[in-house]
């Protein structure tokens, strides 16, 4: 693996019914257990945005949780974008 290699982000944008089923702090509760950076927040159409980074697993791990999500969420498609690695050492719930 070289440097470039180390750490990956992502951006998401999760649709279906991901608003008001504890998305967002799942979402969070599940990058701290993988030890992902970056942050998450509703938009006002109803979708979640996100961004993820740390290693390659681990973001493609928090990738594939979208997919999903939380118990009573339902999703319906998720857009990734992928990014330069910013160095973000934190997650964060945004607005």
């Amino acid at each position: 693996m070289t440097a470039g290699d180390a750490r990956r982000r992502r951006h998401v944008w999760v649709s279906g019914r991901v608003q008001g089923v504890y998305y967002r702090q799942s979402c969070a509760t599940q990058a701290a257990a993988l030890g992902v950076s970056g942050w998450v927040r509703n938009l006002s159409d109803g979708r979640v945005e996100a961004v993820f980074e740390g290693s390659p697993d681990s973001v493609g791990a928090m990738v594939e949780w979208c997919r999903t999500g939380p118990r009573y969420a339902a999703v319906d498609g998720v857009l990734v974008r992928a990014e330069p690695a910013e160095g973000t050492t934190t997650f964060s719930i945004r607005g």
